[in-house]
């Protein structure tokens, strides 16, 4: 294999964590040479620069942890002996991170995001593998402009589509709607598709104050009309099947959009998109006239990083809009 190098960003999660008996519990423990170790067929064939940047679990990532690990990613991606970057992450967020770099990294060099669902401790635990296909996949040429990929368990996911299903198994990433990019197949990177062209969101500040709102059934606007009250700048509902919400919830949807807060409508289901087709109080077509915005395939999730990144560039609903289509 031909000589390539790679910086990996340490960023923890529990790729990085180890048992701890004094509290029994899985705890930040693990260094990066411990990683490495369990990788023997790295030697004399790829050249490795480590990087660490934070020794963090998924739950204690910040926006603004996103945006400086942004600003590394890219200022790394611009050295010429650099062909690639892995990031590890812990999984309880790492698909939030993987999609606000896909939305803000501008390089066509590959960047791979990659953790673990077991530690160190465990007997079976995935981290090393799923850092050595994450390697192998950013030296890929066929990699080369395909966006953020996440890399768990050697399945190819792009940033843009892939969730955490599952809270333990190693299979929890998966493409629910398109399937995956493509797989690791020992040191064998297969894409079995490419992706359509990437929509960069070029905002040299982001709005974080920005909620997520899940329906539940019987659900009123108190809980939108208090984030309004609040000061919130944007809100996300995920909504029943095809984008509907309660009727006692359009009230609130109306107070927020008449104060020119976007109100954009996902979907609490697992797999396809938000369509305007039911006509009744509280159906997507009702919303769609009053002025909310479509997330279309994307999850609540990811909608909220994306309504985030275009805030900082504008707060004019029908320019939001047009970003969401």
């Amino acid at each position: 294999m031909k000589l390539s190098k790679v910086a990996v960003i340490f960023t923890g999660g529990t790729i990085s964590m180890a048992f701890d008996e004094r509290i029994g519990a899985v705890v930040p423990s693990t260094s990066n040479e411990q990683i490495f170790s369990a990788i023997d067929e790295l030697e004399n064939q790829i050249e490795i620069e480590t990087i660490d940047f934070a020794n963090i679990p998924g739950p204690h990532v910040t926006i603004s942890i996103m945006v400086e690990l942004k600003k590394l990613i890219e200022k790394t991606l611009k050295r010429n002996d650099i062909r690639g970057v892995v990031i590890t992450h812990g999984t309880d967020t790492l698909e939030e991170t993987a999609y606000f770099l896909d939305l803000t990294v501008n390089s066509t060099k590959p960047v791979a995001v990659t953790g673990a669902m077991k530690s160190s401790s465990e007997i079976g635990c995935d981290g090393p593998s799923n850092l050595l296909a994450a390697i192998y996949t950013v030296i890929s040429p066929e990699a080369v402009g395909q966006g953020v990929m996440i890399i768990m368990n050697n399945t190819i996911h792009a940033a843009r589509e892939a969730t955490k299903i599952d809270t333990f198994r190693l299979n929890s990433f998966v493409s629910v709607n398109c399937g995956p990019l493509g797989i690791v197949d020992g040191n064998k990177v297969v894409f079995q598709r490419k992706l359509d062209k990437r929509n960069i969101i070029s905002a040299s500040k982001l709005e974080s104050n920005v909620v997520l709102i899940k329906c539940s059934i019987g659900m009123d606007s108190d809980l939108l009309r208090y984030y309004v009250d609040r000061g919130t700048k944007g809100i996300i509902i995920e909504a029943f099947g095809r984008g509907n919400i309660p009727p006692m919830m359009v009230e609130g949807v109306q107070y927020a959009l008449n104060r020119k807060i976007p109100v954009v409508i996902a979907s609490r289901c697992l797999t396809g998109r938000v369509l305007d087709i039911y006509g009744y109080q509280g159906g997507g077509k009702q919303l769609r006239e009053l002025g909310a915005i479509s997330a279309g395939q994307l999850s609540g999730q990811k909608a909220l990083i994306k309504l985030m990144l275009v805030l900082g560039l504008t707060d004019d609903l029908n320019e939001i809009r047009e970003y969401f289509h």
